[in-house]
């Protein structure tokens, strides 16, 4: 699941589109986060009762991180539950402060989001011990707004070995916009260090192959049109490599579409199923070219020299010396060719061009 972040000090139309945004990946729940102003925004009913008739409108409850202070800061006589539910608040992801029996409580009452970034085993097994409700509690990393305070990969994935080696299955994490960024520091809102800059889709598919993460927020205001294009194609099943093409033809649109690699995955090279399967290729497509080095990422038809294997569509998974029998067509861009190892025997891909 991707889903995105608000939060209360955004206009009116963002914090929509937000909403928006989520309905339409098939997300159930957006981040926001209630003590950026220690709860003041909770003093703002009239955009947080506009925010529960989004929540209502699009099917997507909100999810807040918030401390025992802000909290506090709740109408007089009005339960938390109550409170919360009316501004589509569905769950709270528990900082720093709450006891153990308050989060026993609230576990009770709704959906409690643990810190998956700083809990340890003996934390859960107390937890436990005292009968929280299981069955309405996630775990979600922080995100780290200074840059080289992320998390390291083997951090993260000994966290999450841990997590659900105590029965914690559903983990979130975050990574970072690559269009509006939120304040104060403007450096990225992600959850592992090295993707601070790297392209949102990218560290997705990371997350969710490497990490075995099943919920993923941008913790940043926005991404570009074209990461929502291309996570769409994720979310299909679909991992789409943007590449440049060295030729210029109109065939080209053979190429860009979806392709799936050979079961019985090569080690070199991806192979498309249906280049040769399904795929008519106009006779100038497979007429020879100056043969060209193929170094890894290179995109490549077989041509009419190579008989039966022509028009052959692969990606080179290494450096690959010149072919008469291969056209080079073009290049996977640099950011996407460490998204060519998750390209498994059976997977689907596309190529877009970036």
């Amino acid at each position: 699941m991707l889903s995105f972040s608000f939060y209360l000090f955004q206009p009116f139309e963002q914090i929509e589109e937000a909403f928006r945004k989520a309905a339409s990946f098939g997300a159930r729940e957006l981040f926001t986060s209630l003590h950026l102003l220690n709860g003041k925004e909770l003093g703002e009913q009239e955009k947080l009762k506009w925010i529960g008739r989004l929540a209502r409108r699009y099917g997507v409850g909100v999810v807040a991180d918030a401390t025992p202070a802000v909290l506090s800061h709740l109408p007089a006589g009005v339960g938390v539950t109550k409170a919360l539910n009316e501004w589509g608040i569905i769950g709270l992801r528990l900082d720093d402060g709450f006891s153990w029996d308050e989060t026993v409580q609230l576990s009770k009452q709704m959906k409690v989001v643990l810190n998956a970034s700083t809990i340890t085993e003996r934390e859960i097994q107390e937890l436990a011990s005292r009968q929280i409700d299981w069955a309405g509690v996630d775990a979600w990393h922080n995100f780290y707004p200074r840059p080289e305070t992320g998390l390291s990969g083997d951090t993260l994935m000994k966290q999450n070995r841990m997590l659900r080696q105590c029965g914690i299955a559903s983990i979130g994490t975050f990574v970072a916009g690559n269009a509006q960024k939120r304040g104060p520091l403007n450096k990225g809102l992600p959850t592992l260090e090295d993707h601070r800059e790297a392209d949102p889709v990218s560290a997705y598919i990371e997350l969710r192959e490497t990490y075995k993460v099943g919920k993923v927020f941008v913790g940043d205001l926005s991404v570009s049109d074209d990461v929502l294009e291309r996570m769409a194609w994720v979310r299909q099943g679909i991992i789409p490599i943007r590449y440049r093409p060295i030729v210029s033809a109109r065939w080209l649109s053979l190429v860009e579409t979806v392709h799936t690699n050979r079961r019985d995955a090569a080690r070199d090279v991806i192979r498309s199923t249906e280049s040769r399967r399904s795929i008519i290729w106009p006779k100038e497509a497979l007429h020879p070219t100056e043969p060209a080095p193929r170094p890894t990422g290179s995109v490549t038809i077989d041509n009419e020299r190579y008989g039966r294997y022509a028009g052959e569509l692969q990606i080179a998974l290494t450096d690959l010396p010149a072919d008469d029998n291969v056209n080079v067509i073009g290049k996977v861009v640099e950011e996407d060719i460490p998204l060519l190892r998750y390209i498994h025997g059976g997977r689907p891909f596309c190529l877009v061009r970036g």
